[in-house]
């Protein structure tokens, strides 16, 4: 099969890194801004140079009795730059081989003649503790789930061997459902809905399509959040913009992965996270962020004796995301409401979670 189709199609499925001959890399950068690696003894114009094939990684050469007598763990002290092993998992011997081998590299390529999740599971115990990154071999979508859940964990990725175009975008999506978050949203009762007159709201309109009852969390307080969804409903007044989160005023928190971030920081180029109804997490890119002067309108609420906050524009398009999971509008919401919101313990300093008391109001 001809090499380029396979590699537009990793392009455009979001793939980090391409494996191709030494001799294939420029041109690979000419298709698109992707990291390039190649198998080799020496530095080339490759990011990451592979060591391993044609050597004992792969049994072209027998493997020493002692390991530190072998020629590719020799090269993997002296290569300078980015670079990874590549060994092929025959038996045990081998499986020990790769983790003496990752303590060496930045990246352990470990396939295997029969792929089995044993081998991952010690490789990955192992190597607890380095900062060598463990990518599996796999050939096919189910194969690269399986490895990048393993020990919960699982490998940091997978290397894909296939002609299958099809089966190249199945892992990618494989890769993403494998690393949500996943997290627990509870319902929370509306206690007041109160006007508060005109300020800072900021609109966050994203590179990605989001559906109803996804949306992003956005709270006055550090540890509680409410899900405001994104305007992907049709109204009477406006076409639907489900790229779009009109996330609050400018003071709120907004949660980006683990961490928070205040609205008004947010600019094109960052990165926030979206939720939906039922707690999965993903990570989208901010187009552009919008502040402007409106009407705003204060929503507090509480769950088990924790009391939360948020203020949002007041218009019919703004919208918080039920219990039963169906959209509801702050020009329509009222104390009894139910409401999903995520809390979370401890407080935050500069966005990072830490233990320490602090009230917020």
């Amino acid at each position: 099969m001809e090499i380029k189709p396979k590699i537009t199609t990793a392009l455009e499925s979001g793939f980090d890194c391409i494996v191709v001959r030494s001799e294939y890399a420029a041109k690979v950068r000419e298709l698109g801004g992707i990291k390039v690696a190649s198998f080799g003894t020496e530095r080339g114009p490759e990011d990451i140079l592979l060591l391993g094939k044609g050597g004992e990684g792969d049994g072209s050469i027998p493997m020493p009795q002692d390991f530190s007598a072998s020629m590719d763990i020799a090269l993997a002290k002296t290569v300078e730059g980015q670079k990874g092993a590549y060994v092929i998992i025959a038996d045990k011997r081998y499986e020990q081989f790769a983790v003496e081998m990752g303590k060496h590299v930045d990246y352990l390529l470990a396939t295997g003649t029969d792929w089995k999740v044993i081998p991952l599971e010690n490789i990955i115990a192992g190597l607890q503790g380095s900062k060598t990154k463990i990518i599996s071999g796999v050939k096919s979508a189910k194969e690269a789930e399986l490895a990048l859940g393993t020990l919960e964990k699982g490998s940091d990725g997978v290397l894909l061997d296939t002609s299958d175009l099809s089966e190249i975008k199945r892992a990618r999506e494989a890769a993403e459902r494998s690393g949500s978050e996943h997290l627990n949203l509870v319902p929370a009762t509306v206690t007041a809905v109160m006007p508060v007159g005109m300020g800072d709201r900021v609109c966050v309109d994203t590179c990605s399509l989001m559906k109803i009852g996804e949306g992003m969390l956005i709270g006055s307080q550090a540890r509680a959040f409410f899900l405001i969804q994104s305007e992907a409903e049709d109204s009477p007044y406006v076409a639907s913009r489900p790229f779009r989160v009109n996330a609050g005023a400018v003071h709120a928190y907004v949660r980006v992965r683990d961490k928070t971030r205040y609205l008004s920081e947010i600019k094109s180029g960052d990165e926030v996270s979206v939720v939906s109804k039922d707690g999965c997490l993903k990570t989208v890119v901010v187009g552009r962020s919008k502040i402007e002067k409106r009407p705003m309108i204060l929503v507090e609420a509480e769950y088990q004796g924790e009391r939360m906050s948020t203020i949002l524009q007041n218009a019919e398009t703004i919208k918080l995301v039920g219990a039963n999971g169906s959209p509801i509008s702050v020009a329509e919401i009222k104390p009894g409401d139910q409401v999903l919101v995520y809390l979370e313990g401890g407080a935050r300093h500069f966005g990072m979670r830490i233990d320490e008391t602090i009230v917020e109001k």
